[in-house]
């Protein structure tokens, strides 16, 4: 059965903890971001949590439901993170263009609690305007609506999938990252060209790319793809608007 989580008036009301903190949901975010980061994620545990915090971790129940409901505040507050600052300028593919650098950059700027959050749907304040701006800035560029809703979920699930990827090789112990990058160097850079010559030919060029992150090609590639339809939709007319 569900915990019931104290109304967030209620809380503050509570008294301090033992170091004199009084307790918010942010505060309790920011202290998991810091677990996750020094632990990774098998690290974040209530009784952590309340140690770091200086709390009985029965207290995290009237922020929280559980963990997962933890982990869901989590995602939204990298969200939250990604559109701080953010407004639309009303050039759809520039707009779309940050929103998607932001989102990946904050994933990635804590690949641990990314591995966590990023396959995860919060419903939460951040996500929600997440989505609505990008559907918003779809709308007003002129894309009928089963043409927007393709392409946010192809620019949604590819900003997180990237996230993803390049978080988990971030969070990997740094001897590994760098025998991972070394490969490129190591051993597809060495192939001869009798037994492998597409990758031989590429050798070169794979070293330096294959250890940088796609994301940035691929969003151009979407946005690419979207200018290319809308433009096609505006010359023939679109049979919903």
């Amino acid at each position: 059965m569900a915990k019931q989580v104290v109304p967030e008036e209620r809380r503050r009301r509570r008294r301090p903890t033992r170091s004199g903190t009084v307790l918010s949901e942010r505060l309790i975010v920011e202290a998991a971001l810091r677990l996750l980061r020094e632990h990774g994620s098998t690290g974040l545990t209530a009784r952590r949590l309340g140690l770091a915090l200086d709390c009985d971790p029965s207290t995290l129940y009237r922020y929280f439901r559980g963990m997962d409901d933890l982990t869901l505040a989590i995602g939204d507050a990298l969200i939250g993170e990604a559109l701080r600052g953010w407004r639309p300028t009303g050039q759809w593919r520039a707009d779309l263009h940050a929103v998607g650098v932001r989102i990946h950059a904050a994933y990635v700027a804590h690949p641990q609690a990314a591995q966590l959050t990023t396959s995860r749907v919060t419903g939460r304040a951040n996500e929600l305007a997440a989505d609505e701006a990008v559907l918003d800035v779809l709308r007003t560029a002129g894309f009928p609506l089963p043409e927007t809703v393709r392409i946010y979920h192809a620019f949604i699930d590819q900003t997180l999938a990237f996230a993803a990827l390049d978080a988990a090789a971030l969070a990997l112990p740094r001897a590994a990252q760098r025998a991972d990058e070394g490969m490129w160097r190591s051993t597809y850079a060495r192939l001869p060209a009798e037994t492998h010559p597409r990758i031989a030919e590429a050798a070169a060029l794979l070293s330096t790319r294959m250890v940088t992150s796609a994301y940035p090609t691929a969003l151009e590639m979407l946005l690419d793809s979207a200018q290319t339809r809308l433009a096609t939709l505006r010359e023939h007319g679109p049979a919903e608007s």
